[in-house]
């Protein structure tokens, strides 16, 4: 069992920036996907950011590329997504999401669809206005 606790959300305006984090509990690997979805009523749920971790294979979405950050600390079991020059079609609830993978190319689509994340967080949300 994998439970994870997102935080870190708020309100911000656009340009400007948040830190959400993810903890992770229970049994863990060594190399596993951790991921980071945002959902919205209008767009239903897409995949943000996935690592595979204690690795370097990292993968953005095109719609965030270059504005946000993934990164992990596994001695904490916390993963981050630092986000940069908000936007206002950021606005969302962000999940932090997991699921045992023996590959990096498992965290991502197509041999990763989201539905295969088994472990899912409660979700934060993040306001951005123009």
């Amino acid at each position: 069992v994998v439970q994870l606790m997102e935080s870190g959300g708020g309100s911000v305006q656009a340009g400007g920036s948040l830190n959400l984090s993810c903890t992770a509990s229970g049994i863990l690997a060594e190399k596993m996907c951790m991921g980071w979805f945002r959902q919205t009523p209008e767009t239903g749920r897409e995949e943000v950011a996935s690592i595979y971790t204690n690795t370097q294979a990292i993968h953005y979405a095109d719609s965030v590329k270059g504005r946000f950050t993934i990164s992990e600390d596994n001695a904490k079991n916390l993963m981050y997504l630092q986000m940069n020059d908000l936007k206002p079609e950021d606005t969302a609830t962000y999940y932090c999401a997991a699921r045992f993978a023996i590959a990096p190319r498992y965290c991502r689509a197509p041999d990763g669809p989201q539905e295969d994340y088994k472990f899912w967080g409660q979700g934060t949300q993040v306001t951005v206005s123009s």
